[in-house]
């Protein structure tokens, strides 16, 4: 069961990416609901450096997983990300910058609006 489809601004969530494929749900957009622990809500950019954190921190987003269907990400692509992670990365200094009108309301329980807005990429 997904939750109603609302974005940190107030309005319709738009698609985050198809390719690659993202979103908890794989339907492109950072949609969530109460079985995604993880809340993969914030629609970011990722960078060579957000990347490079991640993997440090245990999480590897860049290396292919055919096994999962995942061919693994590089700068540029658009990908659905924790919040918590997300937060993280912006404490050091490593966040990458979001489309808040595909980043979905959820994330606000975790992120601050102020906090996302310094990334954004997307007009309001």
């Amino acid at each position: 069961m997904q939750e109603k489809s609302i974005n940190v601004l107030g309005g319709p969530l738009d698609s985050c990416s198809t390719e690659p494929l993202t979103g908890f749900f794989r339907n492109g957009c950072c949609d969530t609901g109460p079985y995604d622990h993880g809340v993969h809500t914030v629609c970011a950019l990722m960078t060579d450096e957000f990347l490079a954190l991640s993997k440090y921190l245990g999480n590897d987003l860049s290396t292919p997983r055919p096994e999962y269907r995942f061919a693994g990400l590089k700068a540029g692509d658009q990908w659905c990300l924790c919040a918590a992670r997300f937060l993280q990365a912006h404490h050091e200094g490593a966040a990458p910058q979001v489309r808040l009108k595909a980043t979905h309301r959820r994330t606000l329980d975790i992120v601050p609006l102020e906090t996302l807005r310094l990334y954004a990429v997307d007009a309001e």
